[in-house]
C-alpha cells in the first residue's frame, strides 16, 4: 500500500506583485516630473503646475506618466483588497485608492490648457476661459486627491484602533495636507507638495503591506 501523495503547496504571488506596482507608481511619477521640469524650456514650478507638462509637443510624456501612475494606483487598490481581510477600512481603503488611480488616468486623458508662457510660444498670461478638457482635468485631480485624503483618514483610524500611534499621526498629517484649500498665489507649488505627499503615502502603504505576514 503506497502512502498518499502530499498535497501541493501553492503560493499566490499576485498580491505581492500588485503591491510592488503600487509602490513604484510614486517614484516613476516623481522621476518623470523632475526630469521634465529640468529639461523642458520655459517651465517654472512657481508658475506652472506639473499637469501643464502634459501640453505641447512633448506633452505625451506627462500624459503617459499620469496613466502609468494611475494604473499603479489601481494595482495598489487591488493589492490592498487582497491583503486586508479584517479591521477598520478593509473595504473603504481599496475603494478610495482605486478612485485615486482612476482619477489620475482621467487627469492624463484630459489635459490642461497652455497658459502663462508654457509651452514656449504660449502668451504669457492666464487662459481666457477654461476649455472643457481643462475643466475635466481639474475635476479629475480634485476627486483623485480627495479620495486619497479620505484613504489616509481611514488608515489613521485603523492605526489608532490598533494602538499604532506614530503611523496614525503620520496618516492624519498626510490627510490634513491633502485637505488644505488651494492657495491662488502658490497653487503650482502646493500641487507639487500634494503630489509628493500622495505618492509618498502610496509607496509607504504598499511597502508596509508587503512586510505584513
Amino acid at each position: 500500500m503506497t502512502a498518499p501523495a502530499a498535497p501541493a503547496v501553492t503560493t499566490d504571488r499576485t498580491p505581492d506583485r500588485l503591491l510592488v506596482a503600487g509602490a513604484l507608481a510614486g517614484p516613476v511619477f516623481a522621476a518623470s516630473a523632475v526630469i521634465q521640469m529640468l529639461t523642458r524650456t520655459g517651465f517654472d514650478i512657481t508658475r506652472h503646475p506639473i499637469s501643464q507638462l502634459a501640453t505641447g509637443g512633448l506633452g505625451w510624456i506627462q500624459i503617459a506618466t499620469f496613466v502609468l501612475a494611475g494604473l499603479g494606483g489601481l494595482a495598489l487598490a487591488a493589492g490592498i483588497r487582497r491583503t486586508l481581510h479584517d479591521g477598520v477600512g478593509r473595504r473603504a481603503l481599496p475603494v478610495c485608492v482605486g478612485i485615486f488611480g482612476a482619477g489620475l488616468i482621467a487627469a492624463g486623458a484630459f489635459t490642461m490648457d497652455p497658459e502663462n508662457g508654457f509651452p514656449s510660444g504660449t502668451p504669457d498670461r492666464p487662459v481666457d476661459g477654461m476649455s472643457w478638457h481643462s475643466i475635466a482635468h481639474s475635476a479629475s485631480a480634485v476627486v483623485a486627491f480627495t479620495a486619497l485624503a479620505v484613504a489616509a483618514v481611514v488608515l489613521a483610524v485603523r492605526c489608532a484602533r490598533r494602538r499604532a500611534a506614530l503611523p496614525a499621526v503620520l496618516n492624519a498629517v498626510a490627510a490634513l495636507i491633502l485637505f488644505l484649500p488651494m492657495s491662488q498665489e502658490h497653487m503650482s507649488v502646493q500641487i507639487a507638495v500634494n503630489g509628493l505627499v500622495a505618492f509618498t503615502w502610496t509607496t509607504v502603504v504598499a511597502a508596509s503591506l508587503r512586510r505584513t505576514p
